[in-house]
């Protein structure tokens, strides 16, 4: 049977975590990160790719929702608009800071309303995402 400190366990616990992390919800995918190595140092490529899939897949979540009230909901004018002036400046790869405490579902938001490439974004938030882990991943081998 899986359990939530076996290998099997850790790396399903880790994915749920990174997922909750990237909602609105306040969760820290790091901490979780930093313990799964800790317990597992050698899932360390694992490690970084589950928590990067299941965050990844939290921040286009969000970006799916900004497509969804670009069709449905009218946003506030003001809101909308600091947003999607920054966005539009840096485009795409400013979703790679979609990690960032507080800016970070806001610019994910705001791409989906402004309807930026999936797949673009898609590769900036999972790039962006990625380094951040493993420089958290970094820290907990030392």
């Amino acid at each position: 049977m899986e359990t939530l400190l076996s290998p099997e366990g850790s790396l399903t616990s880790l994915f749920v975590a990174a997922l909750v992390a990237a909602t609105l919800l306040p969760f820290s995918s790091e901490a979780a990160l930093f313990a799964v190595l800790r317990l597992h140092p050698d899932l360390l490529w694992p490690a970084l790719l589950v928590a990067t899939a299941g965050n990844t897949l939290g921040g286009m979540s969000t970006y799916a929702l900004g497509r969804w009230f670009a069709r449905h909901k009218p946003v506030r004018e003001a809101q909308a608009k600091l947003q999607a002036e920054r966005l539009r400046r840096w485009g795409a790869p400013a979703t790679g800071l979609g990690w960032l405490p507080l800016i970070g579902d806001g610019l994910s938001l705001a791409a989906g309303w402004l309807q930026l490439n999936a797949a673009v974004v898609l590769l900036w938030q999972a790039l962006g995402r990625f380094l951040r882990y493993w420089v958290v991943a970094q820290g907990s081998v030392m």
